[in-house]
């Protein structure tokens, strides 16, 4: 997956404390974090990426299989030629659509310095939080920034802020909040700094959805979700092994099954109810037929059941 080739390095709490101190910058918090630690509210509710259903036929059909594997909903991560198709599938189903997945952050991202890439972008942004709201979701997912050769992690930053606060009034109207992803892209490479992105914007329509494999390779999930807090909206479920990725390359990281690499789901699970959280967990691995989406969905259910205990 292209969001994974980016080569990241980990930034300590204390080196990231101090850079942001030297820059004159005093950690915030989002006001819900001040406020006693909340209780989590049920269960963590399963889903599915759209593109990771191998089933054939019309949507309703893809859309029953996921519900038939025993998921309550699934994130839209790429474009369809009717949507109101998607619509009138949920509806058939049951199965709810709850989100979608920027669909160009990749191609034309909002740290870009070509401010006509920018304006494509924010215009992928806009739809995609129009679509959420056609569908019936909440939330979009946005990577934020890329920093590479010809990007800098200050203009990155700047840039990224800036198309985003451009994007605000529309989801207040809409009601959809914009969830940045961790990913591999050399941009926010510690919790303290991505709490501290997110504060920034002073509004509860942005946050974090959290992609617990995405970490491991160099940093802990309890961690990064401690840290986090309340900010954290929905997460990503995918396994990771560090063995893999040293022996093999990073990519190899991810290919173990959920349950069977170094995500350490008990301290996982534990830390997430010490922040309250409770909602989507969205499982981003390789997907497939019926047979594959009903496996996937029971090692969700093995992982998850250190919640009640």
């Amino acid at each position: 997956m292209d969001r994974r080739y980016f080569l990241m390095t980990a930034a300590s709490a204390y080196g990231a404390t101090s850079l942001l101190a030297s820059h004159g910058f005093a950690m915030t918090q989002q006001p819900s974090a001040s406020q006693s630690t909340p209780q989590p509210k049920g269960p963590l509710k399963k889903a599915v990426k759209y593109s990771m259903v191998g089933v054939k036929g019309t949507i309703a059909e893809k859309f029953a299989a996921v519900k038939a594997a025993g998921f309550e909903g699934i994130d839209m991560d790429a474009r369809v030629k009717d949507k109101n198709e998607v619509v009138e599938a949920a509806k058939s189903t049951g199965l709810l659509v709850h989100g979608v997945v920027d669909y160009d952050h990749w191609s034309l991202p909002l740290s870009s310095p070509d401010e006509a890439v920018r304006a494509k972008g924010l215009a992928a942004l806009e739809e995609s939080l129009h679509d959420a709201k056609f569908y019936g979701g909440d939330t979009v997912l946005l990577v934020p920034a890329v920093v590479n050769k010809k990007i800098s992690y200050e203009d990155a930053y700047k840039r990224s802020q800036a198309e985003i606060r451009k994007a605000l009034p529309l989801a207040k109207e809409l009601g959809i909040k914009i969830l940045f992803e961790n990913v591999w892209n050399n941009f926010l490479l510690s919790p303290v700094e991505c709490a501290h992105y997110i504060d920034e914007f002073e509004s509860p329509l942005v946050g974090s959805y959290f992609d617990v494999g995405n970490i491991v390779h160099y940093g802990w999930p309890e961690h990064w979700i401690r840290t986090l807090g309340p900010r954290i909206g929905k997460i990503d479920i995918k396994e990771f092994s560090r063995s893999k990725a040293n022996s093999q390359g990073k990519g190899a990281g991810f290919g173990v099954e959920i349950g069977e690499g170094d995500c350490d789901w008990p301290e996982v699970l534990a830390a997430l109810k010490e922040v309250g959280f409770s909602g989507w967990a969205t499982a981003e691995v390789g997907g497939g037929g019926a047979e594959r989406l009903t496996e996937i969905s029971g090692r969700m259910d093995k992982i998850f059941a250190t919640w009640q205990s």
